[in-house]
């Protein structure tokens, strides 16, 4: 005979559980970093964030495959033509590298908004995925450039240990690794856990995708064909299309360019150089296109931009520039 109290009361506790472990978890990563900005920290592949005011604008960054789970606060994250809200005890996955643009929306001085992040490491998820799927990976019917679902209590609680141990050294050196582990493992057993396995499977249709995103981040200054692309990850040119897109929300070309242009504003930011002898850098033949789809991609052109963001940096605000 069911209990007909014992599902509300359940979800009750199972809510009230999750808040105290949230809390806990923001609690250690307001610790950690008492100042605004992202730092890393010595548990490899693991960062914290704290920003204690909204964005005004989009800051755009290159990002690696990764897993952001928040503890307070929320942002927003776009990517190519898709937008994905996020808030506290909520997860977003990235699980390839992708161009994106950042917009902290819930923040303050008395509560930040906090964050832990892991960057993927498609061996390690191999490695896991084994484990996790011993009869093999479901098929994945639909794929996206990112994923957004609400963390459970576990999940929480998996994070808050990984963020416990930077408190001791010995912890983050011994512990640190088996952490992250377990954040990982609930990660793949979750709804979307099949899609994350998939990025790890030579042979897969994602696998695939990620070869080519790979060969493109290491030679995006030189010209390419889609087709070619397409031949090397043994794909047929239209699949190849179609797979690409749904996985980052953008066509090959679009990729590229915005490698190209990501890498220009780094070397005009990082190393000084001007946007004529980036350009060149980078890959384009015209100084002009340059400029004009930095534009259109940065919003201002590229002198006018770099210095923006160096007064911005001068201000005390944190810009991921990777």
């Amino acid at each position: 005979m069911n209990n007909p109290t014992r599902g509300p009361t359940s979800k009750s506790s199972d809510k009230e559980s999750l808040a105290i472990e949230t809390a806990r978890l923001a609690s250690l990563i307001h610790a950690q970093v008492p100042y605004d900005g992202t730092y890393r920290q010595c548990i490899p592949g693991l960062s914290v964030s704290r920003y204690s005011q909204v964005n005004e604008n989009d800051v755009k960054s290159f990002d690696s495959p990764s897993m952001l789970i928040i503890a307070q606060g929320a942002k927003t994250l776009t990517v190519g033509q898709e937008v994905y809200q996020f808030h506290q005890a909520q997860i977003l996955m990235l699980p390839v590298a992708l161009p994106i643009a950042l917009k902290v929306t819930q923040a303050s001085k008395f509560e930040p908004y906090l964050s832990v992040k892991l960057v993927l490491d498609p061996q390690k998820i191999a490695e896991l995925a084994l484990r996790v799927y011993p009869k093999g990976v479901p098929a994945v019917k639909k794929w996206s450039a990112g994923y957004v679902l609400d963390a459970d209590t576990e999940m929480i609680s998996a994070a808050t240990r990984l963020v416990k141990c930077l408190a001791n050294t010995s912890d983050a050196e011994l512990l640190g690794p088996l952490a992250m582990d377990e954040v990982l493992i609930r990660i793949l057993r979750s709804p979307i856990g099949s899609r994350i396995a998939e990025l790890g499977f030579a042979g897969s249709e994602a696998h695939r995708v990620t070869r080519a995103i790979t060969w493109l981040r290491n030679h995006y200054p030189y010209p390419m064909k889609v087709a070619d692309l397409a031949d090397m990850v043994h794909m047929s040119e239209s699949t190849f299309r179609v797979h690409f897109k749904s996985i980052t929300s953008m066509s090959p070309l679009q990729y590229q360019k915005a490698l190209r242009l990501h890498e220009a504003r780094r070397l005009m930011l990082s190393e000084s150089m001007d946007a004529t002898t980036a350009c060149y850098q980078v890959g384009y033949v015209s100084p002009s296109q340059f400029s004009r789809d930095y534009s259109r991609f940065f919003g201002s052109p590229p002198r006018r931009d770099v210095v923006g963001v160096r007064q911005q940096v001068t201000n005390g605000l944190d810009l991921p520039l990777e």
